[in-house]
Protein backbone atom coordinates (compact mmCIF):
# COMPACT_ATOMS: atom_id res chain seq x y z
CA UNK A 1 0.00 0.00 0.00
CA UNK A 2 1.46 3.11 -0.92
CA UNK A 3 1.77 5.55 2.22
CA UNK A 4 -0.75 8.64 2.07
CA UNK A 5 1.04 11.62 3.51
CA UNK A 6 -1.70 13.09 5.97
CA UNK A 7 -3.00 16.99 5.89
CA UNK A 8 -5.18 18.24 9.13
CA UNK A 9 -8.08 16.79 9.12
CA UNK A 10 -10.46 19.60 8.25
CA UNK A 11 -8.14 21.25 5.85
CA UNK A 12 -11.00 21.19 2.80
CA UNK A 13 -12.60 18.26 3.84
CA UNK A 14 -15.21 20.16 6.68
CA UNK A 15 -18.44 19.52 4.78
CA UNK A 16 -17.75 15.74 3.71
CA UNK A 17 -16.88 15.21 7.75
CA UNK A 18 -19.75 16.82 8.62
CA UNK A 19 -22.12 14.79 6.35
CA UNK A 20 -19.98 11.51 7.36
CA UNK A 21 -21.06 11.99 11.14
CA UNK A 22 -24.60 12.83 10.56
CA UNK A 23 -25.10 9.97 7.93
CA UNK A 24 -23.84 7.39 10.41
CA UNK A 25 -26.16 9.06 13.04
CA UNK A 26 -29.18 8.65 10.94
CA UNK A 27 -28.43 5.23 10.00
CA UNK A 28 -28.40 4.25 13.99
CA UNK A 29 -30.75 6.19 15.05
CA UNK A 30 -33.10 4.90 12.60
CA UNK A 31 -32.61 1.32 13.73
CA UNK A 32 -32.98 1.73 17.16
CA UNK A 33 -36.23 4.38 17.51
CA UNK A 34 -38.85 1.68 16.93
CA UNK A 35 -38.16 -1.57 19.46
CA UNK A 36 -38.65 0.37 22.88
CA UNK A 37 -42.49 2.03 21.21
CA UNK A 38 -43.90 -1.64 20.57
CA UNK A 39 -45.87 -1.69 24.07
CA UNK A 40 -47.14 1.81 22.95
CA UNK A 41 -47.80 1.28 19.21
CA UNK A 42 -50.02 -2.07 20.45
CA UNK A 43 -52.28 0.49 21.89
CA UNK A 44 -53.68 1.74 18.64
CA UNK A 45 -53.33 -1.25 16.91
CA UNK A 46 -52.41 -4.86 16.85
CA UNK A 47 -49.27 -6.22 15.81
CA UNK A 48 -49.39 -9.58 14.67
CA UNK A 49 -47.00 -11.67 15.55
CA UNK A 50 -45.64 -12.24 12.18
CA UNK A 51 -45.47 -8.60 11.33
CA UNK A 52 -43.36 -8.29 14.31
CA UNK A 53 -40.87 -11.23 12.97
CA UNK A 54 -40.77 -9.28 9.54
CA UNK A 55 -39.86 -6.19 11.14
CA UNK A 56 -36.99 -7.94 13.26
CA UNK A 57 -35.85 -9.95 10.65
CA UNK A 58 -35.47 -7.34 8.31
CA UNK A 59 -32.38 -5.57 8.96
CA UNK A 60 -29.87 -8.30 8.44
CA UNK A 61 -32.05 -9.16 5.26
CA UNK A 62 -32.31 -6.05 4.36
CA UNK A 63 -28.16 -5.50 4.56
CA UNK A 64 -27.72 -8.46 2.73
CA UNK A 65 -29.98 -7.84 -0.23
CA UNK A 66 -28.61 -4.26 -0.45
CA UNK A 67 -25.25 -5.73 0.12
CA UNK A 68 -24.87 -6.82 -3.02
CA UNK A 69 -27.26 -4.57 -5.29
CA UNK A 70 -25.34 -0.69 -3.52
CA UNK A 71 -22.19 -1.79 -5.71
CA UNK A 72 -23.94 -1.79 -9.01
CA UNK A 73 -26.53 1.50 -8.01
CA UNK A 74 -23.19 3.12 -6.95
CA UNK A 75 -21.87 2.25 -10.47
CA UNK A 76 -24.39 4.13 -12.19
CA UNK A 77 -25.08 7.24 -9.50
CA UNK A 78 -21.39 7.30 -7.78
CA UNK A 79 -21.07 7.88 -3.68
CA UNK A 80 -21.95 11.38 -3.09
CA UNK A 81 -25.16 10.74 -5.36
CA UNK A 82 -26.09 7.34 -3.83
CA UNK A 83 -25.54 9.03 -0.64
CA UNK A 84 -28.00 11.58 -0.81
CA UNK A 85 -30.80 9.02 -2.14
CA UNK A 86 -29.88 6.93 0.74
CA UNK A 87 -30.59 9.82 3.10
CA UNK A 88 -33.84 10.72 1.53
CA UNK A 89 -35.21 7.27 1.66
CA UNK A 90 -34.41 6.85 5.35
CA UNK A 91 -36.02 10.45 5.72
CA UNK A 92 -39.32 8.95 3.95
CA UNK A 93 -39.26 6.08 5.51
CA UNK A 94 -39.18 7.61 8.98
CA UNK A 95 -41.86 10.09 8.47
CA UNK A 96 -43.85 7.55 7.01
CA UNK A 97 -43.26 4.96 10.17
CA UNK A 98 -43.95 7.58 12.29
CA UNK A 99 -47.50 8.78 10.35
CA UNK A 100 -47.96 4.72 10.40
CA UNK A 101 -52.02 3.74 10.91
CA UNK A 102 -51.69 0.29 10.78
CA UNK A 103 -49.17 -3.28 11.19
CA UNK A 104 -48.40 -2.77 7.61
CA UNK A 105 -47.52 0.75 6.91
CA UNK A 106 -45.31 0.57 10.14
CA UNK A 107 -43.64 -2.50 8.28
CA UNK A 108 -43.31 -0.05 5.46
CA UNK A 109 -41.58 2.70 6.46
CA UNK A 110 -39.41 0.24 8.31
CA UNK A 111 -38.67 -1.58 5.29
CA UNK A 112 -37.67 1.49 3.28
CA UNK A 113 -35.36 2.31 6.56
CA UNK A 114 -33.60 -0.98 6.54
CA UNK A 115 -33.36 -0.63 2.76
CA UNK A 116 -31.77 2.61 3.09
CA UNK A 117 -29.54 1.31 5.78
CA UNK A 118 -28.15 -1.26 4.15
CA UNK A 119 -26.45 1.14 1.42
CA UNK A 120 -25.72 3.42 4.15
CA UNK A 121 -23.50 0.52 5.82
CA UNK A 122 -21.69 -0.58 2.59
CA UNK A 123 -21.28 3.48 1.42
CA UNK A 124 -18.97 4.52 4.88
CA UNK A 125 -16.01 2.93 4.21
CA UNK A 126 -15.40 3.96 0.85
CA UNK A 127 -16.35 7.01 1.45
CA UNK A 128 -13.70 7.36 3.77
CA UNK A 129 -11.13 5.69 1.82
CA UNK A 130 -12.14 8.65 -0.87
CA UNK A 131 -12.10 11.36 1.11
CA UNK A 132 -9.75 10.70 4.39
CA UNK A 133 -7.14 7.98 2.57
CA UNK A 134 -4.45 9.84 5.36
CA UNK A 135 -6.67 9.61 8.44
CA UNK A 136 -8.93 6.47 7.78
CA UNK A 137 -8.43 5.48 11.36
CA UNK A 138 -9.33 8.58 12.94
CA UNK A 139 -12.58 9.21 10.66
CA UNK A 140 -13.88 5.55 11.26
CA UNK A 141 -13.45 5.71 14.96
CA UNK A 142 -15.30 8.85 14.57
CA UNK A 143 -18.32 7.33 12.86
CA UNK A 144 -18.20 4.16 14.51
CA UNK A 145 -18.49 6.31 17.79
CA UNK A 146 -21.17 8.20 16.34
CA UNK A 147 -23.07 4.82 15.81
CA UNK A 148 -22.50 3.29 19.29
CA UNK A 149 -24.17 6.69 20.43
CA UNK A 150 -26.95 6.83 17.62
CA UNK A 151 -27.92 2.95 18.95
CA UNK A 152 -27.70 4.07 22.42
CA UNK A 153 -29.37 7.13 22.48
CA UNK A 154 -33.07 6.53 21.11
CA UNK A 155 -34.15 3.44 23.34
CA UNK A 156 -33.09 5.86 26.14
CA UNK A 157 -35.43 8.69 25.29
CA UNK A 158 -38.29 6.83 22.89
CA UNK A 159 -40.53 5.88 26.02
CA UNK A 160 -40.07 9.57 27.56
CA UNK A 161 -40.54 11.42 24.70
CA UNK A 162 -43.74 9.07 23.81
CA UNK A 163 -45.36 9.55 27.02
CA UNK A 164 -44.89 13.14 26.68
CA UNK A 165 -46.69 13.46 23.42
CA UNK A 166 -47.11 10.29 21.27
CA UNK A 167 -45.22 7.38 20.03
CA UNK A 168 -45.88 8.44 16.24
CA UNK A 169 -43.62 11.47 17.09
CA UNK A 170 -41.29 9.56 19.04
CA UNK A 171 -40.77 7.45 15.85
CA UNK A 172 -40.84 10.28 13.42
CA UNK A 173 -38.50 13.31 14.86
CA UNK A 174 -35.56 11.26 13.70
CA UNK A 175 -36.62 13.02 10.27
CA UNK A 176 -35.11 15.66 11.46
CA UNK A 177 -31.85 14.64 12.20
CA UNK A 178 -31.83 13.06 8.41
CA UNK A 179 -32.73 15.68 6.84
CA UNK A 180 -30.19 17.70 8.53
CA UNK A 181 -27.48 14.93 7.30
CA UNK A 182 -28.49 15.87 3.73
CA UNK A 183 -27.47 19.30 3.43
CA UNK A 184 -23.72 18.67 3.63
CA UNK A 185 -23.98 16.22 0.55
CA UNK A 186 -26.00 17.93 -1.36
CA UNK A 187 -23.27 20.90 -0.89
CA UNK A 188 -20.74 18.57 -1.68
CA UNK A 189 -23.14 17.56 -5.07
CA UNK A 190 -22.94 21.51 -5.79
CA UNK A 191 -18.98 21.25 -5.25
CA UNK A 192 -18.99 18.29 -7.51
CA UNK A 193 -20.93 20.03 -10.26
CA UNK A 194 -18.53 22.88 -9.75
CA UNK A 195 -15.39 21.05 -10.84
CA UNK A 196 -14.23 20.49 -7.22
CA UNK A 197 -14.65 16.66 -7.47
CA UNK A 198 -11.64 14.21 -6.89
CA UNK A 199 -10.07 13.79 -10.35
CA UNK A 200 -8.28 10.91 -9.45
CA UNK A 201 -11.12 8.05 -8.36
CA UNK A 202 -10.85 5.25 -10.83
CA UNK A 203 -13.89 4.81 -13.38
CA UNK A 204 -15.77 2.10 -12.33
CA UNK A 205 -15.29 -1.28 -13.32
CA UNK A 206 -18.14 -4.02 -13.24
CA UNK A 207 -16.15 -6.84 -13.30
CA UNK A 208 -14.43 -5.87 -9.74
CA UNK A 209 -17.35 -7.16 -7.13
CA UNK A 210 -17.67 -10.75 -8.73
CA UNK A 211 -13.41 -11.02 -8.16
CA UNK A 212 -14.40 -11.03 -4.68
CA UNK A 213 -15.89 -14.58 -4.50
CA UNK A 214 -12.23 -15.63 -5.42
CA UNK A 215 -10.04 -13.86 -2.77
CA UNK A 216 -9.58 -15.25 0.32
CA UNK A 217 -8.94 -12.16 2.20
CA UNK A 218 -12.10 -10.96 0.96
CA UNK A 219 -13.94 -14.16 2.96
CA UNK A 220 -11.51 -13.55 5.99
CA UNK A 221 -13.34 -10.28 6.01
CA UNK A 222 -16.19 -11.72 5.65
CA UNK A 223 -16.10 -14.31 8.11
CA UNK A 224 -14.58 -11.74 11.09
CA UNK A 225 -17.48 -9.45 10.07
CA UNK A 226 -20.22 -12.54 10.62
CA UNK A 227 -18.32 -13.29 13.76
CA UNK A 228 -19.00 -10.10 15.15
CA UNK A 229 -22.89 -9.70 13.78
CA UNK A 230 -23.92 -13.45 14.97
CA UNK A 231 -23.03 -12.62 18.32
CA UNK A 232 -24.37 -8.91 18.54
CA UNK A 233 -27.63 -10.21 16.98
CA UNK A 234 -27.68 -13.34 18.64
CA UNK A 235 -27.17 -11.67 22.05
CA UNK A 236 -29.85 -9.04 21.58
CA UNK A 237 -32.17 -11.61 20.89
CA UNK A 238 -31.47 -14.40 23.35
CA UNK A 239 -29.25 -13.18 25.87
CA UNK A 240 -31.76 -12.30 28.67
CA UNK A 241 -33.51 -15.25 28.70
CA UNK A 242 -30.31 -17.47 28.67
CA UNK A 243 -29.34 -15.34 31.52
CA UNK A 244 -32.26 -15.69 33.63
CA UNK A 245 -32.14 -19.75 32.31
CA UNK A 246 -28.92 -20.17 33.53
CA UNK A 247 -27.47 -17.79 35.44
CA UNK A 248 -30.92 -17.32 37.83
CA UNK A 249 -30.94 -13.16 37.49
CA UNK A 250 -34.19 -11.53 37.45
CA UNK A 251 -35.60 -9.92 33.96
CA UNK A 252 -34.65 -6.86 35.15
CA UNK A 253 -31.27 -7.70 36.07
CA UNK A 254 -31.03 -9.26 32.71
CA UNK A 255 -32.37 -6.17 30.91
CA UNK A 256 -29.06 -4.34 32.47
CA UNK A 257 -26.79 -7.09 31.93
CA UNK A 258 -28.04 -6.78 28.04
CA UNK A 259 -26.98 -2.73 28.73
CA UNK A 260 -23.67 -3.77 29.80
CA UNK A 261 -22.78 -5.97 26.81
CA UNK A 262 -23.99 -3.29 24.35
CA UNK A 263 -22.01 -0.65 25.93
CA UNK A 264 -18.96 -2.90 25.38
CA UNK A 265 -19.00 -1.47 22.05
CA UNK A 266 -18.31 2.29 22.78
CA UNK A 267 -14.65 1.66 24.07
CA UNK A 268 -14.10 -0.52 21.32
CA UNK A 269 -15.60 2.18 18.75
CA UNK A 270 -13.33 4.69 19.63
CA UNK A 271 -9.93 2.33 20.31
CA UNK A 272 -9.68 -0.36 17.40
CA UNK A 273 -9.61 1.85 15.03
CA UNK A 274 -6.45 3.79 15.81
CA UNK A 275 -4.75 0.62 17.38
CA UNK A 276 -5.06 -0.59 13.71
CA UNK A 277 -4.00 2.52 11.70
CA UNK A 278 -1.16 3.35 14.32
CA UNK A 279 0.27 -0.23 15.77
CA UNK A 280 -0.71 -2.65 12.56
CA UNK A 281 -2.93 -4.50 15.69
CA UNK A 282 -5.21 -6.41 13.74
CA UNK A 283 -3.73 -10.05 14.61
CA UNK A 284 -3.50 -8.83 18.17
CA UNK A 285 -7.02 -7.96 18.32
CA UNK A 286 -8.84 -10.62 16.72
CA UNK A 287 -6.79 -13.02 19.50
CA UNK A 288 -8.73 -10.83 21.79
CA UNK A 289 -12.14 -10.57 20.24
CA UNK A 290 -11.58 -14.69 20.14
CA UNK A 291 -9.91 -15.29 23.38
CA UNK A 292 -13.14 -12.65 25.21
CA UNK A 293 -15.59 -14.79 22.91
CA UNK A 294 -14.66 -18.00 23.69
CA UNK A 295 -13.90 -17.25 27.99
CA UNK A 296 -17.78 -15.65 28.17
CA UNK A 297 -19.22 -18.66 26.40
CA UNK A 298 -17.00 -21.26 28.64
CA UNK A 299 -18.08 -19.39 31.31
CA UNK A 300 -21.97 -19.02 30.07
CA UNK A 301 -21.98 -22.87 29.76
CA UNK A 302 -19.88 -24.11 33.11
CA UNK A 303 -20.33 -21.66 35.65
CA UNK A 304 -23.23 -19.48 34.96
CA UNK A 305 -23.84 -18.06 38.07
CA UNK A 306 -20.50 -17.59 39.11
CA UNK A 307 -20.09 -14.02 37.64
CA UNK A 308 -23.01 -13.37 34.82
CA UNK A 309 -21.53 -9.26 34.44
CA UNK A 310 -18.30 -10.65 33.98
CA UNK A 311 -19.02 -13.50 31.18
CA UNK A 312 -21.41 -10.59 29.57
CA UNK A 313 -19.05 -8.26 29.56
CA UNK A 314 -16.37 -10.68 28.07
CA UNK A 315 -18.82 -11.29 25.71
CA UNK A 316 -19.57 -7.72 24.61
CA UNK A 317 -15.74 -7.67 23.64
CA UNK A 318 -15.70 -10.12 20.92
CA UNK A 319 -18.39 -7.19 18.38
CA UNK A 320 -15.52 -5.27 18.67
CA UNK A 321 -14.48 -6.93 15.51
CA UNK A 322 -17.09 -5.42 13.96
CA UNK A 323 -15.15 -1.86 13.92
CA UNK A 324 -12.41 -3.28 13.26
CA UNK A 325 -13.54 -4.92 10.07
CA UNK A 326 -14.81 -1.42 9.46
CA UNK A 327 -11.59 0.15 9.50
CA UNK A 328 -10.13 -2.83 7.27
CA UNK A 329 -12.52 -2.46 4.45
CA UNK A 330 -10.96 0.78 3.61
CA UNK A 331 -7.10 -0.51 4.69
CA UNK A 332 -7.54 -3.31 2.06
CA UNK A 333 -8.32 -1.71 -0.77
CA UNK A 334 -6.34 0.82 -2.81
CA UNK A 335 -8.90 1.75 -5.38
CA UNK A 336 -12.19 3.44 -4.98
CA UNK A 337 -14.08 0.73 -7.02
CA UNK A 338 -12.48 -2.08 -5.10
CA UNK A 339 -13.19 -0.56 -1.55
CA UNK A 340 -16.67 -0.65 -2.82
CA UNK A 341 -16.93 -3.72 -4.21
CA UNK A 342 -14.92 -4.76 -1.18
CA UNK A 343 -17.53 -3.46 0.96
CA UNK A 344 -20.75 -4.85 -0.46
CA UNK A 345 -19.38 -8.50 -0.03
CA UNK A 346 -17.75 -8.65 2.98
CA UNK A 347 -21.33 -6.85 4.39
CA UNK A 348 -23.65 -8.47 2.33
CA UNK A 349 -22.17 -11.89 3.01
CA UNK A 350 -21.85 -11.21 6.74
CA UNK A 351 -25.56 -10.19 6.80
CA UNK A 352 -26.95 -13.29 5.16
CA UNK A 353 -25.36 -16.02 7.53
CA UNK A 354 -26.28 -12.90 9.97
CA UNK A 355 -29.51 -13.36 9.96
CA UNK A 356 -29.85 -17.27 9.96
CA UNK A 357 -28.81 -17.40 13.71
CA UNK A 358 -30.89 -15.73 16.06
CA UNK A 359 -34.02 -17.92 14.40
CA UNK A 360 -31.75 -20.85 13.98
CA UNK A 361 -30.19 -20.77 18.36
CA UNK A 362 -34.14 -20.07 19.26
CA UNK A 363 -34.91 -23.63 17.11
CA UNK A 364 -32.02 -25.38 18.51
CA UNK A 365 -32.91 -23.99 22.19
CA UNK A 366 -36.80 -24.84 21.83
CA UNK A 367 -35.49 -28.50 20.13
CA UNK A 368 -32.81 -29.87 22.58
CA UNK A 369 -34.44 -27.73 25.99
CA UNK A 370 -31.14 -26.34 26.83
CA UNK A 371 -28.68 -23.41 25.88
CA UNK A 372 -25.50 -26.06 25.76
CA UNK A 373 -26.17 -26.52 22.05
CA UNK A 374 -26.41 -23.22 21.25
CA UNK A 375 -23.58 -21.94 22.99
CA UNK A 376 -21.23 -24.74 21.63
CA UNK A 377 -22.81 -23.26 18.34
CA UNK A 378 -21.67 -19.98 19.14
CA UNK A 379 -18.18 -21.08 20.57
CA UNK A 380 -17.57 -22.23 16.38
CA UNK A 381 -18.88 -19.07 15.04
CA UNK A 382 -16.07 -17.12 17.41
CA UNK A 383 -13.31 -20.23 16.62
CA UNK A 384 -13.66 -19.19 12.80
CA UNK A 385 -12.47 -15.55 13.27
CA UNK A 386 -8.99 -17.38 14.26
CA UNK A 387 -8.12 -18.35 10.75
CA UNK A 388 -9.64 -15.45 9.61
CA UNK A 389 -7.77 -12.80 11.33
CA UNK A 390 -4.53 -14.61 10.22
CA UNK A 391 -5.29 -13.80 6.51
CA UNK A 392 -7.10 -10.22 6.96
CA UNK A 393 -3.45 -9.31 9.27
CA UNK A 394 -1.15 -9.13 6.17
CA UNK A 395 -0.75 -5.89 5.25
CA UNK A 396 -2.02 -6.08 1.39
CA UNK A 397 -4.41 -4.96 -0.68
CA UNK A 398 -7.38 -6.95 -2.56
CA UNK A 399 -5.72 -5.42 -5.39
CA UNK A 400 -2.37 -7.26 -4.49
CA UNK A 401 -3.95 -10.35 -3.70
CA UNK A 402 -5.81 -10.32 -6.86
CA UNK A 403 -3.06 -9.47 -9.17
CA UNK A 404 -0.82 -11.92 -7.70
CA UNK A 405 -3.09 -14.57 -8.47
CA UNK A 406 -4.36 -13.83 -11.36
CA UNK A 407 -2.39 -11.07 -13.05
CA UNK A 408 -3.28 -7.20 -13.58
CA UNK A 409 -5.96 -5.65 -11.32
Amino acid sequence: MTPTSARPLWQGRTLVLVGIVLFAFSLRSAVASLSPLIDHITVDFAMPVAIIGLIGTAPPVCYAVFGILTPLFERRLGLERLTVLAIVVVTVGMVLRGLAADPLGLLLGTVLIFAAVGVGNILLPPLVRKYFPDRIGLVTTIYTTTMAVATLTPPLIAVPVADATSWGFSLGMWAVFAGLALIPWIGMLVRERAGAADEDIEPPNPRVFGRMWRLPLAWALAVGFLAAGTIAYTSFAWLPQLLVDTAGVSPAAAGALLALFAAMGLPASLLVPLLVTRYHATRLLFGVAVVAGMTAIAGLLLAPQAAPWLWVALLGLEPLLFPLTLVLLGLRARTHEGSVALSGFVQSIGYAIVAVFPVGIGLLHDATDSWTAPLLVLACVVAAAIPAGVVVARRVTIEDAWERRHGTW
